[in-house]
């Protein structure tokens, strides 16, 4: 198994786990739950959500960036700059 395969195996267990968590949410919301334990569990999938999207980013920078370097016909400034965005969406979100 590639390192790149392990690292989307890892993205779809967590994806799942969230998945479960949104479930539990939306019965939260049907049976009324306080509003209070609600928003905790939205805290919860928030930093769920955020640490796919950091191994996400790791995956991104040891494989894509990673080989680019070694390429002479990527533009490494544009690859620089891709990552750059991403890390300020994430920033921002």
């Amino acid at each position: 198994m590639t390192e790149a395969t392990q690292s989307n195996a890892a993205v779809l267990v967590r994806l799942r786990r969230i998945e479960g968590q949104i479930r539990g949410l939306h019965r939260m919301v049907d049976e009324d739950e306080q509003c209070m334990d609600v928003l905790t569990q939205i805290s919860a999938v928030t930093k769920a959500l955020q640490s796919v999207a950091i191994l996400m980013l790791e995956g991104h920078l040891s494989e894509c960036v990673t080989s680019a370097m070694g390429d002479d016909t990527v533009d490494m400034d544009e690859k620089l700059h891709e990552v750059t965005a991403a890390i300020a969406r994430l920033v921002r979100s």
